[in-house]
Parts: C-alpha cells; sequence; structure tokens
C-alpha cells in the first residue's frame, strides 16, 4: 500500500491548465527524488492515451510502461487546485496525485479512495480543506476527530490574585491530557498572556502543539495584572482547523460574558457552539438566489450534471433546496442529491452561497438555469420572478472600496506579513483585537489574491483572504481615530502578531 505523509501534500496549489498541473506533479517527484527528470514526457504520454480522471474532481496522472524505468522508488505528490483544472470533457479537477510506480502499486491506492470516489461530499470537501493532516486523513479514509473540550479543563472560583497560577493550572491540564509537550509548559509560562478584554486573556505557544486542545481557568475574584483586570485565562493548543471555530468565538462578546459569569455546562456550549450556531453563520451573509425551473422534463440527469459542473467552477460553498417540495438542504456539488430532489417543471429552487465568489456563482447559476441547463426551456415565463439577495451586512459593497472613490478622509497603508504559517486563526485574532480598539472603520484587501475589501474586525473573513508569508495586505481606514488605527496595525504587524 502506498504511504502518503504530510510533506507529499501541497495544498492551495495554481495551475493555469492541466499540463501545468502535471509538470508540478512531475517536479515534485523529481525533488523527492521518486524519478528520474524524463519522467514527465511519460506523464504527459500517459494522458494522451487515456485520461487519468477518475471522477469526484481527483486526476491521477503517472508514467507509461515505457516510463517504469525511470522510476527510483515508489511515491505519490498531492496537489490541491481549489479553482480546479479543467481535466478535458467538462471534468474539473481539484485534487491531482502524481503517482510513481514501479509495478502496480497504483492500483492499491485506488482501493484507498474508493470511499472519495463513491462521496461526491467528501471529494468536494478535500477541495476547500486547509490543514494539511485533516485532508491527508480524509484523503487516506481517515477519521478526524472533531474537537472537543472535557469538563476537566474547566476550572472555576479558583483562589488566586495571581495570573501565572491560572496559567500553570491549564498547562498542568493539557499535559495531563498529553495535549502539549514540556516545551509548550515553559513557552506559555515564561511568555506573556494576551489581553483579550473584559478580564479575559490567552496564552499558547508556537512549540510543543500536540493535538488540539483548550484549558480555561477563572478566579474566585477579579485582579489586577500590569493595570489590567484579570478574571480569567484562556490557553490554546492548535495543530488543526478544527479548533478555529472556537478561536473564533472567543471574541465573540456573548462568548466572553460566558466565560465570565457561567458555570462548566454553559461555558462549555459557548464555546464548543451548537448546530444551530453553525447554520445561522452559514446563511448569515450569505447569497441567495431563488430561481424556478423551465426545463420541460425538471432536473433529470444531464441538466444535473450540467447545475454541478456550474456550481464547481467557483470556490464558495453552495446548498440548494427544493423550495416547492420543501425538500432538506444539499450540496449543489453533489450530483446524486440534486437528482434526489425530485426537480420538475415550475419547481422553485433555493440556493444560497457563502464564500469569496458567492455573488458572481449566484448571477452565473441564474444564468445557467434561465438558459436551460443544456436544454430548451418553456416560452410560458414562471409565476414568480427570479431574486438574488443578500443576507447580512457582511458582504454589502463596503463603504470603502477598492476604487479611486475613496471619502476624502481615508487614510491607507500596506504592510507585509511576515509570520511563517501566514495569518492563520491566533495572529488573525490579534489584528482583530487591535483593530477593534480604535473608533474609525477599517478594510482590507489581500493585494496578491486581488481579492475584496473586507471588514478588519471579522476575524472570519480575514481568516479567508489565504494570507501567506510574503503576503502585502491594504489597510483603508475611515473614521475619527483612523490614523491611531493605522499605526496600531502597522506595531502588531511589526511585532509579529504574536508570533
Amino acid at each position: 500500500m502506498l504511504e502518503l505523509s504530510e510533506s507529499n501534500i501541497h495544498l492551495n496549489a495554481n495551475a493555469i491548465d492541466k499540463q501545468q498541473a502535471i509538470e508540478m506533479a512531475a517536479s515534485a517527484l523529481v525533488q523527492a527524488d521518486n524519478v528520474e527528470n524524463g519522467y514527465l514526457q511519460g506523464m504527459l504520454a500517459r494522458e494522451l492515451q487515456t485520461s487519468t480522471f477518475l471522477g469526484n474532481g481527483i486526476a491521477i496522472p503517472h508514467g507509461t510502461l515505457d516510463t517504469r524505468l525511470m522510476v527510483k522508488k515508489t511515491g505519490v505528490q498531492v496537489f490541491q487546485f481549489p479553482q480546479g483544472i479543467e481535466w478535458g470533457e467538462g471534468n474539473i479537477a481539484y485534487v491531482v496525485i502524481g503517482i510513481a510506480a514501479r509495478s502496480d502499486e497504483h492500483l492499491s491506492l485506488l482501493r484507498q479512495l474508493t470511499h472519495v470516489l463513491s462521496d461526491e461530499d467528501t471529494a468536494a470537501k478535500l477541495a476547500k480543506i486547509t490543514d494539511v493532516a485533516e485532508f491527508c486523513a480524509i484523503l487516506m479514509g481517515e477519521t478526524i476527530d472533531p474537537f472537543e473540550i472535557p469538563a476537566a479543563n474547566i476550572s472555576l472560583d479558583v483562589n488566586t490574585q495571581s495570573l501565572l497560577t491560572l496559567v500553570a493550572i491549564n498547562a498542568g491540564q493539557l499535559q495531563v491530557q498529553s495535549a502539549v509537550e514540556n516545551r509548550f509548559i515553559s513557552e506559555v509560562i515564561n511568555n506573556a498572556a494576551l489581553p483579550l478584554g473584559k478580564g479575559l486573556w490567552v496564552t499558547d505557544s508556537v512549540v510543543g502543539n500536540v493535538k488540539n486542545a483548550l484549558a480555561f481557568s477563572r478566579a474566585k475574584t477579579i485582579f489586577s495584572h500590569n493595570g489590567k483586570a484579570v478574571k480569567g485565562v484562556i490557553t490554546v493548543s492548535a495543530v488543526g482547523d478544527q479548533i478555529n471555530p472556537t478561536l473564533v468565538r472567543l471574541l465573540d462578546d456573548d462568548v466572553q460574558t460566558t466565560l465570565l459569569n457561567g458555570n462548566s455546562t454553559e461555558i462549555l456550549t459557548a464555546l464548543l457552539g451548537s448546530s444551530s450556531d453553525v447554520e445561522t453563520q452559514s446563511v448569515e451573509g450569505a447569497v441567495v438566489g431563488t430561481f424556478t425551473i423551465r426545463n420541460e422534463h425538471g432536473l433529470h440527469a444531464r441538466p444535473s450534471a450540467n447545475l454541478v459542473n456550474e456550481v464547481k467552477k467557483f470556490t464558495s460553498k453552495i446548498t440548494m433546496q427544493n423550495l416547492t417540495r420543501e425538500s432538506e438542504v444539499v450540496s449543489a456539488k453533489s450530483l446524486m442529491k440534486i437528482v434526489a430532489l425530485g426537480v420538475t417543471q415550475g419547481h422553485r429552487l433555493r440556493f444560497v452561497a457563502e464564500g469569496e465568489d458567492a455573488k458572481q456563482a449566484i448571477e452565473s447559476l441564474g444564468k445557467a438555469i434561465a438558459n436551460g441547463l443544456g436544454e430548451n426551456v418553456s416560452a410560458v415565463p414562471p409565476s414568480e420572478p427570479d431574486t438574488i439577495e443578500i443576507m447580512g451586512d457582511q458582504i454589502h459593497t463596503p463603504a470603502v472600496t477598492e476604487d479611486d472613490n475613496l471619502p476624502a478622509n481615508a487614510i491607507e497603508a500596506v504592510f507585509v506579513i511576515k509570520n511563517e504559517q501566514g495569518l492563520h486563526a491566533r495572529p488573525s485574532a490579534i489584528l482583530v483585537n487591535e483593530v477593534k480598539k480604535y473608533n474609525a472603520s477599517v478594510a482590507v484587501q489581500n493585494l496578491d489574491r486581488n481579492s475584496q475589501l473586507v471588514s478588519a474586525k471579522s476575524l472570519m473573513k480575514i481568516v479567508a483572504l489565504g494570507v501567506v508569508k510574503g503576503t502585502r495586505l491594504r489597510f483603508v481606514a475611515t473614521g475619527e481615530e483612523a490614523q491611531q488605527a493605522i499605526d496600531g496595525i502597522s506595531a502588531v504587524i511589526e511585532s509579529g502578531l504574536g508570533e
């Protein structure tokens, strides 16, 4: 069986076409000393013989029989292309697995991938995952345990007037669970905690993290540390994206209030959230399109497949619901689930998209449906007009825009991110915490990705910018304390955002 390690996985890759994607896979195989330089020609020749697209967004380019002698040792290199690569015949590949095999080892890989190839939802998830460990586990059929917080990790009414004592309690609890190493303990004990406000502080370490974990300790009475109030300390060990929703919640006013005043059960509920919380978040700020199907035979296999192909052009999460039948909400990237909705002529479908290209996705779906998804449509107009609406304020066009029509008092600045791991959850949280100090409207843009300006007070939106080391961020601030905000942002970025 082919082994797959995290070093073999390359997330968030970019390629202009199939050939470049194959060239990237071949180059990685050469660098890993799996093959000789000429192996690329065999991979391209194999692709000309028969497409290596397997289905559900996965392709496995590999060499011909003639190039097996160029294989030094069996291995694989996996590339994730979130934007998708056209792989011929209308197929879009989101995961490309370059294979170097001396014999038929790739067949064992195919058997390992059976669960992905038979589940469209799993394949769609692989296209968006940002955590290497999680990606590897899902691809290979392993399970990822959901993030949990044991009740023992909540320590309330601690009789102390020492911030260090609260930190030590948390660190010790994480160590008992084998979530951290000794060097983690040393780091959080010796380094200054980060004040979140309201008497809450957070500590973590860039070393010694073994698994996702969180501990919280709260003093019996509030006290002062370096002139700032202390009531509770949160200590975080982070190794994967599963903990990110909880880190986001730490910035929520209601969650902070619960940490300060709630009992253990209430605190755990606030930190971990609930399914209803997730559903609310997914709708808030989304783009919603409601369209009538005018195809004479509804959405049978062919138009459904065309619909799925259209959906897969976009990175946004897109769901759909048959309003006429009051169906459940399903993924719009799952052909089987769309067909199962039983959509006939005249049925009203509701699409919800959230993500960077949500508006473009919904507009494109509306046009595709109006044009019949590859079929003729009824000349009779629908009884209700098609509609597109934006839910919430988050993705409305910001007051500060990218063009030259900025307010006269707008202050701009561009900063380069120097953090080795870019802006993952913790440095993003520190940035947001800094921005919230000022009476100013602050928007941020990833210049290297030419993203839209988004609110710099939204942790989720900053994380979604996909900021890596070396990324140039453009900040635009307006308001009474605009200059102070820019100066504060400059200072925290220069200091490394806690890292």
